[in-house]
């Protein structure tokens, strides 16, 4: 069978299929002001007419800081909808964001005039304040993904429906074009090193003859089209993927799972040819995927399939096997050829490095740039490792920038004297279950629009840790708080702090497959790390709203912190936007540094490889100076670029002239000066062995639910370490932490009725509200701790959630 017949075959395939699925809007809840999910492309393909194109004002919402609305230009093609400022802007093209609304979850709040829309990498929430207006851009919207899933379930390998503007690995474009990437990669190479005339001439010479570099910089050019073509493949496997697996959604909310009650048998089943008589409409996991897991490093189904019966489903399953390895066979054919190409590049550079280290051997005057110097030896040390890429801007000295005001770490900090560094785990006892056998979906669906903060999730969704403790983490690169405090220029302090702020979002990297226990009210956390020099303290202030409040010092700085996240959910990706600001003070120089939060995205939450993303804009100032100010920038990531994770900032002094720039990725590293000449501030540890099947946790997170004997007894009874149901899912046994999770919930739940009845109100032990109604630390929270040694056995309102009994030595905290 030819490639065209193959194509042609797995249309008629996937059209099929798709005609279990509904277009007719969701009825799960007619009331005007609850989100109403519009379905998609139900029955055969070849029928749906091409839409007229729709364009106009809508208000869309800021992505930063999520909230207000700004009025912004939207133009409609085809089913790709972009936008700009004005309509002269989309038609010079200078577009603001673009989404391909045929593959995004269309969500729609009549009463409110809303529409949102969910395409993984973006999240629009529109408003349109004319009814007449709201009404027609709704219908030309579903028309639109009408007729765009339409075009994807004829032509699921054309990818010129997804990216029409990329270039094939052959094309006359991308042959033209990298002439002019040569040059200029020549000319930004040239002025990368600070060389004498002599050595500047030498190397100039050498990057005009070389072809090597030429021929590298067109090797490129196709692996990233190699790439580009790779990641159309993917998409079109999950595609296929989805078609097979994803039942309508009318079948969803009409499932027995949603209505445990009912005994009766769905009147109308999805796929009802293929049911065995016996088998309920139950969503589960398919085989082929029931080994994975549902977190953030697993490749994940988009919404269970159910069982079906046994003759069909083979035969229908060997199609599906025929459709996929052709797709398989297709992908392994274009990564060996972007790994030969690769090779060649690889090959290139090596030798264009050789040439480049002879250049700067031969070198008359002595090269006395510590640019040079360092560059010098990392072509020293890549000469003797293949293997090793170097990158000149770790090798310069962090002297260079900071006039040698860089110390190590200080071994102790504001603790009591005596105390003893232990040797910490380097494991969690038990690896985190498998959750395949949960339905997101069932738990979701409901809740569109809807802060999460309130919904009940089971316990295999969560990591062992608390949201106490995640503010701790914040903490895990505190040696650039250190530096900071040790640094005399301003300038150069706000540098650190920024990286700082920065660092403080790298172990979310790993970490969307579960969320953190949910702390009850009047939980406490503490953290006492003589080897960083710091202790910190947390307490659970408010149940509704959820805040947390926290407070760490050492001898170099303060931190303080009150946190309230909002969490929704918008059909494929969740949203968690923080509200609060938080503190540094550095007493030695008598700074106030204050900042906010950016948001952060889980996307493909039901489907596909999830990842986080944190975008926005972060101001930190100075409050007891006005000597400089510092914007950080979480780049969203765009459309037409593959970077994801950028940060980007710049350093000002009172004139708003930029001082310092910075920039990096959030999860590597943060470099400060222009590239490739900049200089690295702060790069992540390594992640631990095995960090995937431990919850992604890294060395420090792994540290902090830790137990040690000695530590227990010293522990308030309220200590998120002593949270029955957290220790369990440690220690691998979800069911029995289910049962306490629900039982420490339904405690809480009584414990705020009594309260209720009585009029009265939590008084939080730790922490008090400020004049500027936020929370900040009361003091007394460690020197309770180390001068009340009295047996007095007082339980907190959280003491609940512990075990019954404790041991006699605890303070009455």
């Amino acid at each position: 069978m030819g490639s065209e017949e193959r194509s042609s075959a797995m249309s008629q395939k996937i059209s099929s299929l798709s005609r279990s699925n509904s277009s007719s809007s969701s009825k799960h809840d007619s009331r005007q002001d609850s989100w109403e999910i519009v379905e998609g492309l139900r029955g055969g393909f070849g029928n749906v007419l091409e839409p007229q194109k729709q364009e106009g004002f809508m208000l869309k919402r800021r992505k930063w800081p999520m909230k207000g609305w700004h009025k912004r230009y939207f133009f409609l093609d085809k089913g790709i909808l972009k936008y700009g400022k004005c309509c002269a802007d989309i038609e010079k093209g200078k577009l603001h964001g673009c989404i391909d609304v045929g593959l995004s979850v269309m969500a729609i709040k009549k009463k409110a005039k809303c529409i949102d829309l969910d395409a993984e990498e973006n999240i629009y929430h529109l408003k349109i304040k004319s009814q007449e207006l709201f009404d027609e851009w709704v219908s030309k919207l579903r028309h639109h993904r009408l007729y765009r899933q339409n075009e994807i379930a004829m032509y699921p390998n054309e990818k010129s429906f997804y990216y029409p503007h990329y270039p094939s690995p052959n094309s006359p474009t991308l042959a033209k074009s990298a002439p002019m990437r040569k040059r200029q990669s020549t000319v930004h190479a040239v002025g990368a090193f600070p060389l004498s005339c002599n050595s500047q001439a030498k190397v100039t010479a050498w990057l005009q003859s070389s072809d090597d570099m030429d021929k590298c910089s067109k090797d490129l050019s196709v692996c990233d089209a190699y790439l580009l073509e790779l990641h159309h493949l993917l998409q079109c496997m999950e595609i296929l993927h989805r078609t097979y697996s994803a039942p309508s959604i009318q079948a969803l909310q009409t499932s027995t799972f949603d209505s445990p009650k009912k005994e009766k048998r769905l009147p109308r089943k999805w796929r009802t040819k293929n049911y065995n008589k016996d088998v309920k409409t139950t969503l589960q996991v398919p085989g082929c995927m029931s080994s994975g897991s549902i977190r953030l490093h697993a490749s994940n189904p988009n919404l269970s399939t159910a069982a079906l019966g046994n003759d069909k489903a083979d035969t229908e399953s060997l199609d599906s096997a025929f459709d996929v390895a052709k797709l398989q066979e297709d992908f392994c054919r274009i990564a060996t050829n972007l790994h030969a190409t690769m090779k060649t590049a690889l090959s290139s550079l090596t030798s264009e490095r050789e040439r480049l280290k002879q250049c700067l051997d031969h070198e008359t005057c002595p090269p006395t740039s510590p640019q040079v110097v360092g560059l010098k030896n990392s072509l020293s040390t890549a000469s003797e490792d293949d293997s090793y890429i170097s990158d000149v801007s770790d090798n310069i000295s962090m002297d260079n920038f900071s006039n040698g005001t860089e110390r190590e770490r200080p071994n102790s900090g504001p603790v009591e004297e005596g105390t003893a560094l232990c040797q910490r785990r380097s494991r969690l006892p038990s690896p985190s279950p498998n959750n395949s056998t949960i339905s997101l979906w069932n738990i979701l669906r409901n809740n569109i629009g809807k802060d999460l903060s309130k919904v009940a999730m089971p316990v295999q969704l969560n990591e062992p840790l608390n949201t106490l403790q995640r503010l701790c983490e914040e903490l895990e690169y505190s040696e650039l708080l250190d530096r900071a405090a040790n640094t005399r220029d301003p300038f150069e302090r706000m540098v650190y702090v920024a990286t700082f702020v920065v660092s403080g979002y790298a172990s979310s990297y790993y970490r969307t497959g579960g969320k953190p226990f949910n702390p009850v009210l009047g939980e406490t956390y503490e953290c006492d790390r003589p080897d960083k020099g710091f202790r910190f303290v947390a307490e659970q202030v408010s149940h509704h709203p959820p805040i947390s409040a926290c407070h760490a010092e050492s001898k170099d700085f303060v931190f303080w912190q009150d946190v309230r996240c909002k969490n929704k959910f918008w059909g494929k990706s969740m949203e968690i936007v923080p509200v609060g600001t938080t503190h540094v003070t550095l007493p030695e120089f008598g700074d106030h540094y204050e900042w906010n939060k950016v948001t952060s995205c889980i996307h493909n939450i039901l489907s596909g490889q999830r990842w986080i993303e944190h975008y926005g804009e972060i101001s930190i100032r100075n409050s007891s100076s006005d000597v400089c100010q510092c914007k950080v920038t979480f780049v969203k990531a765009k459309y037409w670029n593959s970077s994801v994770n950028e940060v980007e900032g710049t350093v000002t002094d009172q004139k708003g002239k930029v001082v310092h720039r910075l920039f990096g990725k959030w999860h590597e590293a943060v470099f400060c000066g222009d590239p490739p000449s900049a200089t690295c501030i702060w790069r992540a540890n390594a992640m631990p062995v095995d960090h995937e099947q431990y919850y992604g946790f890294t060395k420090f997170a792994v540290e902090l639910n830790e137990l040690d004997p000695s530590l227990k007894l010293l522990l308030p009874p309220t200590d998120t370490r002593l949270r029955v149901d957290q220790r369990l899912l440690e220690e691998g046994n979800p069911e029995a932490a289910e049962e306490q999770k629900q039982r420490i919930e339904q405690l809480q739940r009584e414990r705020r009725r009594i309260l209720e009845e009585n009029n009265l109100t939590h008084q939080p032990n730790f922490f008090r509200k400020s004049k500027d109604d936020t929370w900040v630390s009361k003091n007394t929270y460690w020197e309770l701790r180390r001068t009340l040694a009295s047996p007095t056995q007082i339980l907190l309102c959280c003491g609940d959630c512990r075990s019954t009994t404790f041991h006699p030595a605890q303070p009455p905290l």
